[in-house]
């Protein structure tokens, strides 16, 4: 199973995008998603933008994240 990440477009440039990943900034590729636009969110899958989704999708889902990430898992 792969699993890709919301992350919130900050910058836009030709091909590649910055974004934010849950308050880590990263340069993707925005091949596949050519038309989105800054302040919009894309589902980041190996470096890659693989699609734009809805900002309250977005935000659920990284709450979502941020719970798995702040839990104790011995």
């Amino acid at each position: 199973m792969c699993v890709g990440v919301p992350a919130k477009v900050i910058e836009k440039k030709d091909y590649t995008a910055l974004v934010d990943v849950m308050g880590t900034r990263m340069e993707v590729g925005i091949i596949f998603v050519p038309d989105v636009e800054i302040g919009e969110y894309i589902i980041v899958h190996a470096g890659q933008g693989m699609s734009i989704i809805d900002q309250n999708f977005a935000q659920a889902s990284i709450h979502e994240w941020e719970k798995m990430a702040s839990a104790n898992v011995i």
